[in-house]
């Protein structure tokens, strides 16, 4: 097997800047780093980073812990995420809390023994107090914040993104517009129905709140709380639907399919998300989409930030787009 003097030697460089070159690369001139890889990669040399961690007491290694790797926007997350640590040879352990605070606190758990350098996290409601086990390690909250005052943060700006959503329904005529919200102890779920409700309140609507129902971000609750807002009589029946997040959206879709209720012709709805499958779907679905994939590299460059000593806790906010497509239309006439 070959060994870091071998690499060295097939790339003219000492064995110490091989070795820089391989853990720590940002220390290493690019073309020197590039020809040290090169060298790496024909010999198949690969390092024993868990022996060299022991020994140096630190490791190369950062951790995620996202809510729903199984949400495609989670997911864009994550790749941003390991994406930009890895151009900093940095390797990610992800973990997936299932929006279950319980989980949450076992995963955090597990990365205590494995000598992180810091953890990027989108928070469940336990969050705050699951963080006190690690006091001093650098932490970047991600997508949403856990109430920590002096934590890093990178997010989006839910509030304007749901009343964005809200004034397109306004603007089209609907005065009966329900929403399925996400879970209120979590941050994006009260932003987005403050959003809500603000832009009710500046299209002069009264806000009403038999037109709200609540779900813990998954598809079956959307599906749920669309059956209980759609099958009231045409004359109570919601007109246009904003929804939470993608999951939920997807089973007020099927709820509304299930109904025989067309879709822009009878029922508008506005998602909050982009995905493929909004933009594939017939109709194509109107969304408040986020940039995702930025985020997650917006939360990874601020963790380096810190572990570098280059920056302090900020809170990072990026704004979000509506996107107009074909599932919503003007109300229709009762």
């Amino acid at each position: 097997m070959s060994n870091i003097q071998d690499v060295a030697a097939l790339a003219q460089v000492s064995t110490a800047t091989a070795s820089r070159a391989l853990s720590r690369p940002e220390m290493v001139a690019d073309g020197t780093r590039k020809r040290v890889m090169k060298a790496a990669q024909q010999l198949g040399y690969q390092p024993n980073v868990m022996a060299r961690s022991l020994r140096q007491r630190e490791s190369r290694t950062v951790g995620l812990i996202v809510a729903d790797i199984l949400n495609p926007f989670h997911a864009l997350l994550a790749k941003g995420v390991q994406d930009t640590a890895e151009q900093q040879g940095y390797v990610t352990l992800l973990f997936n809390s299932d929006e279950q605070p319980e989980k949450e606190a076992r995963a955090i758990n597990t990365l205590r023994g494995h000598l992180l350098q810091g953890l990027i996290v989108v928070p469940t409601s336990g969050t705050r107090d699951h963080l006190k086990a690690l006091p001093k390690l650098p932490v970047v909250e991600l997508d949403r914040v856990s109430g920590n005052p002096q934590a890093s943060t990178v997010t989006v700006d839910n509030v304007s993104g749901a009343r964005a959503a809200t004034a397109h329904l306004t603007g089209l005529g609907h005065t009966r517009i329900g929403m399925i919200v996400g879970q209120q102890n979590i941050s994006t779920g009260v932003d987005r129905y403050a959003g809500y409700r603000a832009g009710l309140e500046s299209a002069g609507l009264a806000y009403d709140p038999a037109l709200v129902r609540s779900g813990h971000h998954r598809e079956d609750d959307g599906h749920r709380a669309a059956l209980e807002l759609l099958a009231s009589p045409d004359v109570q029946r919601p007109t246009a639907l904003f929804v939470g997040n993608n999951e939920m959206t997807v089973g007020a879709v099927l709820a509304a399919r299930e109904l025989g209720l067309r879709i822009p012709e009878d029922l508008s709805i506005v998602g909050f998300d982009d995905s493929r499958w909004a933009q594939t779907m017939s109709p194509p679905l109107t969304v408040v989409a986020q940039p995702a994939y930025e985020l997650g590299v917006h939360a990874c460059e601020q963790l380096f930030s810190l572990l570098h000593g280059a920056g302090r806790a900020a809170r990072v906010q990026l704004p979000t787009e509506l996107i107009i497509r074909h599932s919503t239309g003007p109300p229709p006439d009762f």
